[in-house]
């Protein structure tokens, strides 16, 4: 139970940036230079607000009690051009997948995809510049300099969309956790009752060659989901960010064809895009069929070139990850395409 607390996909933040430096007046003074000219720094920059990916961490849970975030002030100039420090910046390390928006104009500020990669949320203010700065032939002796420019403050929501090569879309029993405690090490709560998975469960698939790709087991989708129903629409979210879709569907079923139907209108009409990704459709639980339904089963939904298994038995799975597999790598062969 204390997994599912753990998992946090949204966090508001009240973050302020560093003021910037005043730059200072000041004069060559010296033993044998008595009149010297402007010798005053420059001050230091405030330290901003940067949000930082990281791999290794799954949810925004380190985030969620800290609702104040203020970066350091940048210190003021010094004699002898001494330029003055540069406030510490406050960086926040998220999940990938983590979107970052201003919570006031709704503006999205940009999105968290790869493992180091840094967005300046809110920038801290610039360092005054010293008289030393204004020097000119004009005028040899400023006696001014700039104040530092004040920081920055702003609302910050991150939100999390879980990012995953294959993302498990079904109806709640669909066997979609079983799946992924089968074919990687993820262990997540399996039980046959409705919404037994409460948050994404994310797994490493081990292919062949020692190749490997992301799975991860969104919580189960029902009808009316795109309106509220059930879960409402705080998982589907999770669904945007998957390469392939692979839609399950249970083998006793009573209309399969009609759930999948469901399935995909209810994401179509959450994100119309979700209906040009990548998707397979799987039927699990095939250990519950006569001998003989398998085929009767692959004949009436030819069309749809269904890709039957059993996480009991495990027959069917091998087959099941070679087609995920080939997705994936027609999927990376567009992007490159694309940015070729």
């Amino acid at each position: 139970m204390a997994l599912k607390n753990n998992f946090v996909d949204y966090v508001k933040l009240y973050c302020s940036s560093g003021n910037g430096g005043a730059g200072v007046v000041s004069w060559r003074r010296e033993k044998f230079v008595p009149h010297g000219g402007p010798d005053g720094g420059d001050g230091g920059d405030g330290g901003s607000i940067v949000i930082e990916g990281n791999a290794q961490y799954w949810t925004l849970l380190d985030l969620k009690y800290r609702k104040f975030v203020k970066a350091a002030h940048g210190q003021p100039g010094q004699g002898a051009r001494k330029k003055g420090k540069r406030g510490a910046d406050e960086v926040l390390r998220v999940p990938l997948g983590t979107i970052v928006k201003d919570d006031t104009t709704g503006q999205v500020l940009g999105e968290i995809t790869t493992h180091g990669q840094q967005l300046i949320a809110v920038p801290g203010g610039y360092g005054g510049l010293g008289n030393w700065q204004f020097r000119s032939a004009a005028n040899q002796t400023p006696e001014y300099a700039q104040p530092g420019t004040p920081g920055q403050e702003r609302i910050l929501v991150l939100e999390l969309k879980v990012l995953a090569d294959v993302g498990l879309v079904g109806f709640p029993n669909a066997g979609k956790s079983t799946l992924l405690s089968v074919v990687t090490a993820a262990r997540p709560e399996i039980a046959d009752y409705p919404f037994t998975t409460l948050v994404p469960n994310l797994g490493i698939v081990r292919y062949r060659d020692w190749q490997s790709f992301v799975m991860a087991d969104i919580p189960g989708i029902i009808e009316g989901a795109s309106e509220g129903k059930g879960l409402g629409t705080r998982f589907l979210r999770h669904i945007e960010r998957n390469a392939v879709l692979l839609y399950m569907v249970s083998a006793d079923t009573e209309d399969i064809r009609a759930q999948y139907g469901i399935l995909r209108n209810e994401l179509i009409t959450y994100d119309p895009s979700l209906g040009h990704t990548p998707s397979l459709l799987a039927i699990s639980k095939t250990d519950l069929l006569a001998p003989g339904d398998q085929q009767r089963l692959k004949k009436e939904l030819a069309d749809l070139e269904p890709l039957l298994f059993s996480s009991v038995t495990e027959a069917g799975v091998p087959e099941l990850l070679d087609a995920l597999w080939m997705a994936l790598q027609k999927v990376e062969k567009t992007r490159e395409q694309r940015e070729w």
